[in-house]
């Protein structure tokens, strides 16, 4: 049964549809939109602005209003009711306009005749396109199918606003404003390396055009058919998709289990139910999760929004026969430019020929990001502008390495950048040249390598690089995997197939660490106002005692016959790594009395990833047989800020005094106790910051398969002795970050850094 709001729309929008028909321009098409809409809801007056750049919006069009010459007709984002609306997001209605205290700036414009107000945004791909707004004389009470009403309007509007005419309008206001097309750019590096090649900007699927339902049925058919297109073929891409080993799997994973979502999938079906279009309803779907999600301050919420925005826009493209395979012409080397993207969406290019990717909005930890670095795909963001700027045939040159985007470059520009991807391709060729030469320093110090694995794709890397081990498996990588909880038997089978790649080689398991950003689908979560800190990891098996002893005896089942090592997760202090570790004792006891084999030898750790340990760890590493510094949290958790806000990007640094000397504490106090001690954090995979490791006296790295060989090339040319001298020095110092002095001490002394 179709909504009142959607009843009374879909006569308002036939008449539009015939006015967006007409052969007029996008200007008079918008002046004669806002008369019906005006008229239809019996409106005095009715604006729409546009969104100029990222800081403006522009009056376009207005119905009812005195002309506007020498008034205000430009509003920054966040400035009246109009530039709250595009800053939010979220429709306002207002039945004492004047006495709202935002309305201020724009109140020259409409003058005191209006006294109440409704606005909504036009949202394009969750971005404020424009803003669509009425105006009454008297004071009118708007009801929420008022409000339903204009948002349906609105939705509406987004095909124009998003229209190649409005994109020459835009155009032409920045060119005379002296913003015209910049050939060099600089943005902040997200992944390193250099690459040239043929613009392709990436133009994610085009705005919803039909918005109800003539038949319900029939869009519920069309529904499930393309929902099960896409994730059939999201199991073949990732099945065929072989990246080696990291956060990426687990990133990739987790995208193909959102895609499944059930109740996502409901809440499609009952807008449909409602009568929207199929399209207009996973629009829908998405806008309210938006708005009730949008304004937490949790990374875990706000990643969840941003997979849900690439997998509605995966399945809307399904529904508009928009699937196929980005293909690329002439075999060309290939540079993307997005506003953004998922990492779904990054592997429907030919990601072998992708020479670099340009994002206007982005950060270190957003998934696309991490995947294309997974490639070596030099990545750069936070560039304005530049989505609309550069154009699809040019040529981009990307220097991942300073930040710099050039576009059109001149010959002598685009030979020398020629040149340094060359020189990379030598550099992968020497580091593989060092498979099999050792991890050892020029003074001798050998330096144990180890990998971080996931999914059975990632064992190849354990034959090709030839570390020593693994440092790392993330366990939970096959329950998040499974549509079911993974019985012994299940569990049994991946763990053993882990130690029969490895041989004889070192592997350390990690107990389930679920929850924050690693949510199990047949796992039901209440939701948490900080997941990052909340109920998750051995939190959460500690008080689901049945999955960690299930765990634990999947564990000791799998290594009978060879030595077994298992480290439990953000442990917070001595009493819940005593909890733990007896767990595992008591599982060992009984397999013992059932008379069942047992692995040779037992080693039980924990990850150093919460500050409270460190006041503990004179009581804790006497219990200990190793441990793990597992840097991304403790870095997040010691300076007290969320690695995925863009915002605090560059405000703190794992080199720097205060964090290098929590990472001494540590290792000294390892060596003091004869514990062996690791990393298994990113530092372990960044060359200058595992220099820094290196010298303050760690000796065991867990790195991910693609930084493998560049980890080794720097181990072979340094001197451990002298750079552990040079770090007592860096750890005085006063600065935000002792990066810059690595840097140069590195150059300096030929260390390879690359």
């Amino acid at each position: 049964m179709q909504s009142p709001a959607i009843k009374q729309a879909l006569g308002i929008l036939k008449q539009l549809r015939q006015i967006t028909e007409s052969s007029e321009d996008v200007a008079h098409k918008l002046a004669d939109i806002l008369k019906t809409i005006a008229e239809a809801m019996q409106a005095d007056a009715a604006v729409c602005y546009a969104v100029v750049d990222k800081n403006y919006l522009d009056l376009f069009s207005t119905y009812g209003l005195e002309k506007t010459k020498n008034k205000q007709t430009r509003l920054r984002f966040g400035e009246g009711t109009i530039g709250q609306i595009a800053n939010d997001k979220r429709s306002l209605a207002l039945n004492n306009l004047w006495m709202y205290p935002k309305f201020a700036a724009e109140s020259e414009l409409v003058g005191k005749d209006y006294k109440s107000f409704m606005g909504a945004p036009i949202l394009q791909w969750n971005r404020t396109v424009g803003v669509l707004a009425i105006y009454h004389c008297a004071e009118t009470e708007y009801s929420d199918v008022d409000i339903e009403l204009l948002e349906t309007i609105a939705m509406f509007l987004a095909e124009i606003m998003s229209s190649t005419e409005m994109s020459e309008y835009k155009k032409s206001l920045n060119k005379s404003r002296g913003l015209a097309t910049r050939d060099r750019m600089k943005g902040v590096s997200l992944s390193k390396g250099y690459g040239i090649g043929t613009a392709i900007v990436h133009k994610r699927r085009q705005s919803v055009t039909n918005i109800f339902a003539e038949d319900k049925d029939k869009e519920l058919l069309r529904l499930q058919v393309a929902y099960q297109q896409m994730n059939e073929d999201l199991e073949n891409k990732f099945a065929s998709t072989k990246l080696g080993l990291g956060e990426h799997v687990e990133i990739l994973d987790a995208y193909r289990m959102f895609a499944k979502d059930k109740g996502w999938y409901g809440k499609i079906e009952r807008n449909i139910n409602n009568g929207l279009s199929a399209e207009a309803a996973v629009e829908r779907a998405y806008e309210d999760m938006w708005n009730r999600l949008s304004q937490s301050s949790d990374v875990y919420m706000r990643e969840r929004l941003h997979d849900l925005r690439d997998v509605s826009d995966r399945l809307l493209s399904y529904l508009l026969g928009e699937n196929k395979k980005t293909k690329v012409i002439d075999d060309k080397d290939i540079v993307i430019v997005a506003q953004t993207m998922g990492p779904a969406e990054l592997m429907d290019y030919d990601y072998g020929r992708i020479r670099g990717l340009i994002l206007e909005d982005g950060t270190p930890t957003m998934h696309v990001a991490i995947v294309a670095k997974t490639l070596n795909i030099p990545v750069l963001s936070k560039i304005k502008g530049i989505f609309t700027e550069i154009h699809n045939g040019q040529t981009v040159a990307v220097d991942g390495n300073e930040g710099w985007v050039y576009v059109n470059p001149s010959k002598q520009v685009a030979d020398g950048f020629r040149k340094k991807v060359q020189e990379n391709i030598e550099l992968a060729k020497k580091w593989a040249a060092l498979r099999n030469l050792p991890s050892v320093t020029k003074d001798k110090q050998k330096i144990g390598q180890y990998l971080n694995v996931g999914l059975p794709l990632d064992f190849d890397y354990i034959e090709t690089t030839n570390c020593d081990g693994v440092g790392l498996y993330r366990t939970e990588i096959p329950f998040m995997a499974s549509e079911t909880m993974p019985d012994v038997n299940r569990q049994v089978a991946y763990y053993k197939d882990l130690i029969a790649r490895s041989g004889d080689k070192k592997v350390i398991f990690r107990s389930l660490d679920v929850g924050s950003d690693k949510l199990l689908p047949y796992w039901a979560y209440s939701g948490e106002a900080n997941p990052a800190i909340g109920w998750r990891s051995i939190r959460i098996t500690l008080d689901r005692r049945a999955i960690l002893r299930q765990q634990i005896r999947a564990f000791l089942q799998a290594a009978v016959g060879h030595e077994l090592n298992v480290m439990f997760p953000m442990i917070s202090d001595y009493a819940e790594f005593i909890d733990a570790k007896e767990t595992l004792m008591l599982e060992l006891e009984k397999e013992k009395k059932k008379g069942m084999p047992v692995p040779k030898k037992i080693n039980v750790g924990l990850m150093i990833e919460v500050p409270s340990v460190l006041f503990q760890l004179d009581e804790i590493l006497p219990e200990a047989d190793f441990v793990s510094v597992g840097t991304n949290d403790l870095a997040q958790f010691i300076f007290a800020c969320d690695r995925g806000n863009p915002k605090l990007l560059d405000r703190y640094d794992v080199l720097s005094a205060p964090f290098l000397s929590v990472m001494k504490t540590i290792v000294d106090k390892a060596k003091q106790y004869g514990v062996y001690c690791s990393v298994c954090g990113e530092m372990a995979s960044n060359p200058i910051e595992a220099l820094a490791l290196i010298g303050l006296g760690y000796r065991n790295l867990s790195s991910n398969g693609a930084s493998f060989g560049r980890i080794k090339g720097m181990i072979r040319s340094i001197n451990c002795a002298e750079v552990a001298d040079y770090m007592q020095n860096l750890l005085r110092s006063p600065r935000a970050s002792v990066r810059s002095q690595l840097i140069s001490y590195a150059n300096d002394h030929g260390i390879e850094i690359y």
